[in-house]
């Protein structure tokens, strides 16, 4: 089961957020979304965790649960919207950035 952990201290790292998961039983992976430009922490991740049941209560163990001096929001995750398209593309323009014209 995929695990969305929100409001996580900036500070703590894949493992710790691991080991947070592990006495509810196996964890798959851990993973801390972090901001391409920034190099930062998000505040959220997910967590991989193989077996439904135990998953089931490291939600119930952990959410609303302090750590780092944060109350985390722990949930089963949902699957990603598709964002509908538009924003700036490519809009027409060849890969050198030229409006498709033979740029010499």
């Amino acid at each position: 089961m995929n695990i969305y952990v929100g409001n996580m201290n900036f500070n703590m790292k894949d493992d710790d957020l691991s080991n947070l998961f592990t006495p509810f039983g196996n964890v798959g992976s851990a993973k801390i979304i972090i901001d391409r430009e920034s190099g930062r922490s998000k505040g959220f991740g997910f967590v991989d965790m193989e077996n439904d049941e135990e998953a089931l209560k490291a939600i119930a163990g952990l959410h609303e649960s302090e750590v780092m001096g944060r109350k985390l929001v722990v949930n089963q995750a949902r699957p990603q919207e598709k964002k509908p398209g538009g924003g700036f593309g490519n809009r027409g323009r060849d890969s050198r950035g030229g409006e498709g014209r033979n740029w010499r």
